[in-house]
């Protein structure tokens, strides 16, 4: 029987072996169950399926040829090599094995009860080994390696009585992926610990370590957090991707007349410019945007950050370190005796950091910085609630953008709908804009996880402050009152109205919306 397989039009130049396109085929996964996962996993190479009683095998180059040999004498069948991409290669395997390689690992149920107990006394060189077993190294480097291929933002390894969750969260969205088998939790938390250079015989008390890895060829940095629970260790990973971190302004969704708005305020010579939201609404990716789009050679542009997230070329960065006295206000009062043009302060959390900021903004200096409140006017009352005079705040305050993060409608499955008429009143979406709107929601497929979401984009509410805000600014106006002239006098977009836009587009759906923007927004 002739084997109908996806080939491409080229071969290998000197063997003459075939290439075949391995997106467009899927392993059979009889000819699969002829490769012991591990084998699979250490050559890289992929049983894709049967010709007669040959087995087709996909290698990723001709040096491949001797594993593809071995691999016809672990299954006692002839061979039939193809060559294919090697990125898909690895990528099928993670996908196909992880199961096999869970279910092979050593002990049984009853034993995996008292392997996962928490004993402060274990050997440290017991642990050690734990940690380096071939199953556990492979197992973690498939949880680092399947969140990056998800665009997972964080991973949670969750221990409980009786089982370990690995649940990622992808558009902001938390979901369960995996549970490995509870008798590797000590092991995979340890085996974390040592590429995180963390103490591994402690685990009593919280620790955070940084991990350096490449997957796919891209440089991932995972900030780690381990703290102990009554069923062991809990740790949670923040991905820092450089690669999809690094979006200019145009590419963070604002809409086309606020971006020319906030464009002018961050080519500002001076003054205060902050970004506000609450965790994970994107606020440094937003400045970090900002930075990019005014650097330019003949000015000095510095950061302090906790931590620093990513590396910019071009601009100095300053790592907080509150441990031997380096914080937010030191670092602050160093970095303006090194003659910058723009500051970046990663966070106002105090009076004192509040103060220095101001006067660096006074003196000159373009300064970002980023504050947790619900919108953009509330900035203003914040900074006073800190302690910080409001004719300071006055004076030096030049701009302010509340964001959330916003997930999309998925491109590959969504298709029109008709929303509920209580979603559409919730929003704000009168019967005539709903006439001419463009509604869509996806159904749920396989590149979206079946959410009907595939990525996110910003929400954005853009507050100037003019002489009229100053005025209020100083006469310690309620925020409420800014918000309601920056509407009327600025015509400014509240993070409400931003994301109506956002549905009448089609860009993604009214409950979405609800869910980012809380009740003083409506």
């Amino acid at each position: 029987m002739a084997l109908n397989l996806p080939f491409l039009p080229t071969r290998d130049d000197d063997s003459g072996i075939e290439r075949i396109d391995l997106a467009e085929i899927r392993p059979d996964p009889e000819a699969m169950a002829l490769a012991p996962g591990e084998f699979a996993l250490k050559r890289q190479i992929l049983p894709l399926a049967f010709d007669g009683e040959t087995l087709v095998v996909a290698m990723g180059s001709i040096k491949s040829l001797t594993d593809a040999d071995d691999l016809g004498i672990l299954a006692n069948r002839s061979i039939r090599p193809v060559l294919a991409d090697p990125q898909l290669i690895r990528d099928r395997i993670e996908e196909f094995f992880l199961e096999r390689i869970l279910a092979g690992l050593p002990g049984n149920e009853e034993a995996a009860g008292a392997a996962a107990e928490i004993d402060e006394n274990t050997d440290l060189a017991d642990l050690t080994k734990m940690a380096t077993e071939t199953a556990v190294v492979q197992m973690v480097n498939l949880i680092f390696a399947q969140a990056v291929r998800d665009g997972a933002s964080d991973i949670h390894i969750e221990p409980y009585e009786k089982d370990v969750k690995v649940r990622y969260r992808i558009d902001g969205m938390l979901g369960e992926m995996m549970r490995p088998p509870k008798r590797m939790q000590n092991a995979i938390i340890s085996r974390i610990k040592i590429l995180g250079e963390m103490n591994i015989a402690e685990r009593r008390l919280p620790q955070d370590g940084r991990i350096k890895v490449t997957i796919a060829g891209r440089a991932i940095d995972i900030r780690v957090s381990i703290v102990p629970t009554v069923f062991g260790e809990r740790c949670v990973m923040r991905i820092l991707d450089k690669g999809t971190a690094m979006l200019g302004l145009p590419e963070l969704g604002m809409q086309p007349d606020t971006l020319a708005r906030f464009r002018k305020v961050i080519n500002l010579p001076y003054g205060i410019i902050l970004a506000t939201g609450p965790t994970g609404s994107g606020k440094s990716t937003s400045l970090y945007a900002s930075l990019q789009e005014i650097w330019k050679p003949s000015t000095n542009i510095l950061t302090i950050e906790d931590p620093v997230e990513y590396q910019v070329g071009g601009i100095g960065q300053i790592q907080v370190r509150a441990n031997i006295g380096l914080t937010f206000a030191n670092g602050l009062r160093s970095i303006v005796r090194q003659d910058p043009d723009v500051i970046m302060v990663g966070e106002i959390r105090d009076h004192e950091t509040a103060e220095i900021a101001i006067h660096a903004a006074l003196t000159g200096h373009l300064v970002f910085s980023t504050l947790h409140t619900n919108d953009a006017p509330g900035a203003i009352t914040r900074l006073i609630d800190m302690g910080v005079e409001p004719f300071l705040v006055a004076s030096s305050l030049v701009g302010i953008v509340a964001q959330r993060l916003l997930r999309r409608n998925c491109p590959f499955c969504s298709e029109p709908f008709t929303p509920t008429e209580e979603s559409l009143i919730a929003v704000g979406i009168t019967a005539a804009e709903a006439a001419n709107a463009n509604f869509k929601k996806g159904k749920g497929c396989d590149k979206c996880q079946g959410s009907g979401f595939k990525g996110r984009q910003g929400l954005y509410e853009l507050c100037t402050v003019d002489e009229n805000i100053r005025r209020m600014t100083v006469e310690r106006a309620s925020s409420n009152v800014i918000k309601d002239y920056a509407v009327e006098a600025q015509g400014m977009r509240t993070l409400l109205g931003d994301g109506k836009l956002a549905i009448l587009d089609g860009r993604t759906t009214a409950e979405e919306v609800l869910r980012v923007c809380q009740r003083e927004d409506f």
